[in-house]
């Protein structure tokens, strides 16, 4: 997004996040939630479509995700994530905690783990818990609403599960990462998975290719200082690479 960006009130924002659950929105239903009339309803949604993020319909709108199906982003990059994946795995012991999110790459972190490792892995992505249950790794998976997406499991039954765990090391995806608004994701569900994931671990392991540098998505979810590592395929540019220093990351490029 550029240029001023907009600012969003508590109706907008909750607005927002119903969208992006359910994927269409209807005026009426918004109407009675809200309380408020049918014109304010409709200029919150006027709002959502100017920023990209929706598209009116007849009585409603649909969400316009900048999300990329699962199956589409499998393919892209795919021997640099495995590079990633495979030097992110690296860093689990036996005996951690660990959190492993949704995502193209974290995926490759599951599938570089040795078969029957001693540890103990937490994820809200079914294909994850499938690929781990499959290598004999204890698995524990939230519940939460499926974001077909992602195949992610999202919403507050996810977040609230989470926030009863602690984790040694968390591997976390981003689909935006700057030095001035930190990690990023498109999806809010998503950002506030990890956003929770964080506050519960010892060790913050974030895992991008290049193609995120310089990006900003619409949520973010941690500043560069939260993260103790940065894992990627391409060393970024100066700017960000410094910001990624001073903020004391380990910046880590996988070859």
């Amino acid at each position: 997004m550029s240029g001023t960006e907009p600012q969003w009130n508590d109706r907008q924002q909750q607005l927002l996040a119903r969208l992006q659950l359910e994927g269409e929105v209807k005026v009426a239903e918004l109407r009675e939630q809200f309380g408020v009339t049918e014109m304010t309803v409709r200029r919150d949604l006027e709002k959502l479509e100017l920023a990209g993020l929706a598209r009116r319909t007849f009585g409603g709108a649909i969400a316009i995700s900048r999300d990329v199906a699962l199956r589409e982003r499998t393919n892209v990059l795919l021997e640099e994530k495995a590079r990633i994946g495979k030097e992110a795995a690296l860093f689990i012991r036996e005996g951690d905690s660990v959190f492993i999110d949704g995502g193209t790459t974290t995926l490759q972190v599951a599938r570089a783990l040795p078969r029957g490792l001693a540890v103990t892995v937490v994820t809200n992505a079914l294909n994850i818990a499938l690929e781990l249950m499959e290598k004999g790794i204890q698995t524990h998976v939230t519940g939460g609403a499926v974001l077909e997406t992602t195949s992610t499991l999202v919403g507050p039954t996810a977040v609230e599960s989470l926030g009863r765990m602690a984790f040694d090391r968390v591997f976390l995806g981003a689909t935006g990462v700057s030095a001035r608004h930190g990690f990023s994701n498109s999806n809010l569900h998503e950002a506030e998975v990890k956003r929770r994931a964080i506050a519960q671990a010892t060790e913050v392991n974030i895992l991008v290719d290049h193609t995120k540098f310089g990006a900003k998505e619409l949520f973010s979810f941690a500043a560069l200082s939260q993260a103790s590592r940065l894992l990627t395929d391409r060393e970024p540019e100066a700017e960000l690479l410094q910001a990624c220093r001073e903020a004391g990351q380990d910046v880590r490029v996988c070859r």
